[in-house]
């Protein structure tokens, strides 16, 4: 697909049956940001999203590959810009905060500027409670496993550097896409910055497209993934420590018993404690191999991302 030219700043709406609400949003931004280009990605609606985005002066295309992490990918790919916008097509997100969010990036050099829904209104506007628990143990478990101090993982506003968008390996294909660009931007020591936004829930006849079970469960099985991928020492130390465990409760009694008479009368039970000794030590040799193997990829981010500043010149 023939690339676009670069633009100064980019908004980027990836959409799925957004009608109701996608003519708004377009008109909204243009307006926030008059010198912006406007970039809606149909992602297979059923109803007229992007027929009324066209209509209301957005340049729209269309990603077949279902799933927001692959509109996403191709968002990035195709699109040439200095700053990049990306909102939802739902009219969740104030326009208000475009352009501070922009000029934090193209003024102050931020790689990543995660608009904030849970230090504003998110909690009082939502009406989906599992929702509210799903965001908190998100950002627990993020903030936990990469002692960070993120308030909002999941929000779907956010602006990013040229930089940034053209160096960021895209794995997910749903809505687990949030998750993975903040894990990146902590692990690559990017410069995030947070900015308070207005939130309000969906207007009536506005449906979500996110399950609360099926997608909750992506994000958690996506958070273990990018744990081991991000922080393998951690992850499989912990997996070593717990097989090192039973190890040592099934095998101490043994040895107990054996100093005590000078002999072994539970050898199935020695067995099995010699196993799970094996497979601690096999966990803590794969933990330090992936963890030289992370440290190396952090290295080759670096040329990357020192190739990508090259071209924004």
């Amino acid at each position: 697909m023939k690339e676009i030219p670069r633009s100064k700043i980019a908004v980027l709406i990836p959409c799925y049956n957004e009608a109701k609400t996608i003519e708004r949003v377009v008109k909204d931004y243009k307006k926030a940001l008059p010198e912006a280009e406007i970039f809606v990605y149909d992602n297979n609606s059923t109803d007229k999203t992007g027929e009324i985005a066209k209509k209301a002066g957005a340049k729209v295309r269309v990603e077949r590959r279902q799933g927001k992490g692959n509109v996403v990918r191709s968002m990035f790919k195709d699109i040439d810009a200095d700053c990049y916008l990306m909102i939802d097509g739902d009219d969740t997100y104030s326009p208000d905060s475009a352009r501070k969010m922009c000029e934090m990036v193209l003024e102050e050099g931020v790689d990543m500027v995660i608009g904030d829904r849970l230090s504003s209104t998110y909690f009082q506007e939502n009406k989906r409670p599992f929702h509210n628990f799903g965001n908190r143990l998100v950002r627990n478990l993020i903030n936990l496993i990469f002692k960070s101090d993120i308030r909002d993982i999941m929000t779907g506003y956010r602006a990013f550097s040229r930089e940034f968008v053209k160096t960021f390996p895209i794995l997910s294909k749903g809505f687990e896409i949030e998750t993975e660009m903040t894990v990146h931007a902590l692990d690559k020591n990017l410069q995030i910055a947070e900015f308070p936004i207005q939130y309000k829930d969906r207007e009536a006849g506005s449906e979500s497209k996110l399950n609360t079970i099926s997608d909750g469960f992506k994000v958690l099985f996506t958070i273990m993934r990018l744990f081991e991928d991000y922080r393998p020492m951690l992850f499989f130390g912990i997996l070593s420590l717990l097989f090192f465990a039973i190890a040592f409760i099934f095998g101490v009694p043994v040895f107990v018993e054996y100093f005590a008479t000078g002999l072994v009368a539970r050898f199935p039970t020695l067995i099995f404690a010699g196993f799970m000794l094996i497979i601690s030590i096999l966990m803590l040799i794969c933990g330090i191999i992936l963890q030289v193997i992370a440290r190396k990829h952090r290295q080759l981010y670096e040329l990357f991302s020192i190739r990508a500043k090259e071209g924004k010149k």
